[in-house]
């Protein structure tokens, strides 16, 4: 794939760029080698002045860095914007936190003094997806720096520009050079940059597909992997829920990012009593959504990433439909330049089709009506992935229950799933494993080293 920026909201390309050869990605490796000798001896103090730093950059220029987004991947400004100003969040919560996360921490036992220390392990490669470009990259990158170790970026081929703007961010920052580094490599390049001892870990945000070969190449190796893999997030509602509230934010939940997101809710789990009146509620707010430029301030649905994706969202649609499944609205492209795809309901869906089966990867929201708890719980659980899911109910009951029994990483009722910096974030089953965001994130890529002192 062409490491290029392409405005999804015209087809055009804007700019394009070749990959490193191999000389070119040994100096980049033998620099994060050395600087990691040094960064792992600076103190969090001292970190922490420079991601206090990178967060002050995002916020005086969150303009400008929005307005990449938004040309390389199609993302409404203002959505743009809330994600540059997330990333200074993210790195505001790790300069504070980052020391009392990875304390020493003494434990009782016949020695007389046992105790836990946390310690960087080196240079660790992120493979990040383009469909939250800074976002993805900065949670994985503060606590990973704040902890002492290197970062070594691989994003997305289409978000190329977003990518140097990042790691321009780090630089500015203070953080030396060799720290933060973004690598224009290929498929088969990053399989080499994997095996290199220099390499100790390896975090990717992605498919299926491209998590399995990534943590087996790690696992060959004998080196961690983290995977986000994505998810066909449930959305429950039941009879006690703020039907107004809950169809208002289910339609923000399924359009975030035009439907681009892991956490997106994609399956609407309803119960009988309300189907009608949510399904109603629901297409009527799909069908008034206004599609448009992204940079347009009165746009709610921008274009889809890429040529192929829209094809590829179209195609588990019109399969779907075939399979059997009722299109209450949408279903098909938008004939004009860039990637626009119709804001689309299906109701009815066979259980062998791909709106059952598939993370649908826009705007297109699957519904399923329910009799029970139980019978929605069976629908929301019978699916490969669990990465979030969103439960709406008012019964206390109801609300313990669904905490206890949806298959998934991330359980948020009465609202819609986010990623917060406070919370761990990741999945179950097929969705990966490890984690990122709170405690938990900055604890994936450390030595847990046990101390024991006779």
């Amino acid at each position: 794939m062409a490491i290029a920026s392409t405005n999804p909201a015209t087809g055009e390309t804007l700019k394009e760029f070749s990959a490193l050869d191999s000389r070119q990605i040994e100096e980049r490796l033998a620099k994060a080698a050395t600087a990691f000798e040094q960064h792992r001896r600076t103190t969090f103090a001292q970190r922490a002045q420079w991601l206090t730093a990178a967060a002050d950059l995002l916020e005086r220029e969150k303009e400008q860095i929005a307005r990449i987004i938004t040309l390389e991947m199609g993302k409404l400004l203002r959505a743009a914007n809330d994600e540059v100003m997330r990333c200074a969040r993210g790195c505001r919560f790790y300069a504070e936190n980052a020391e009392r996360f990875l304390a020493d921490q003494s434990v009782p036992t016949d020695a007389s003094r046992s105790y836990i220390r946390y310690e960087p392990i080196g240079a660790v490669l992120a493979i990040m997806p383009w469909n939250f470009p800074f976002w993805q990259v900065f949670r994985f990158a503060a606590p990973a720096l704040m902890a002492g170790n290197v970062c070594l970026l691989k994003h997305a081929a289409n978000v190329p520009q977003c990518a140097l703007a990042i790691e321009d961010i780090f630089r500015r920052a203070g953080f030396a050079d060799g720290v933060f580094q973004t690598l224009f490599i290929e498929t088969e390049q990053t399989r080499k940059v994997i095996d290199d001892p220099r390499v100790k870990a390896v975090t990717l945000t992605g498919s299926e597909r491209a998590g399995s070969e990534v943590a087996s190449a790690a696992a060959r190796q004998v080196k961690k992997s983290v995977l986000e893999l994505g998810g066909s997030d449930p959305f429950i509602v039941m009879p006690s829920a703020d039907l107004k509230a809950a169809i208002e934010t289910g339609v923000t939940a399924r359009t975030l990012n035009t439907g681009q997101s892991c956490i997106a809710a994609k399956r609407f789990v309803l119960a009988d009593q309300i189907y009608d009146r949510f399904v109603a509620g629901f297409v009527e707010r799909m069908q008034s959504l206004k599609v448009g430029d992204p940079l347009d301030a009165a746009t709610e649905i921008g274009p889809l990433a890429t040529e192929a994706i829209l094809r590829g969202v179209d195609q588990q649609v019109q399969d779907s439909i075939a399979a059997g499944a009722k299109l209450l609205t949408g279903g098909k492209r938008i004939e004009r330049p860039g990637f626009f795809y119709e804001p689309t309901v299906l109701a009815n869906i066979p259980r062998d089709s791909p709106a059952y089966l598939e993370e649908v990867f826009g705007p297109v929201a699957s519904f399923f009506r329910v009799a029970d708890t139980a019978a929605a719980i069976k629908i929301a659980n019978d699916s490969s992935f669990g990465l979030g899911a969103s439960a709406w109910t008012n019964d206390a009951g109801e609300q313990e229950l669904f905490a206890a029994e949806l298959e998934s990483g991330m359980v948020f009722i009465n609202r819609m799933v986010v990623s917060d910096p406070r919370l761990p974030f990741g999945g179950a089953k097929r969705s990966g494993f490890g984690r990122e965001l709170g405690a938990e994130g900055i604890r994936e890529f450390v030595n847990i080293k046990s101390v024991s002192i006779a």
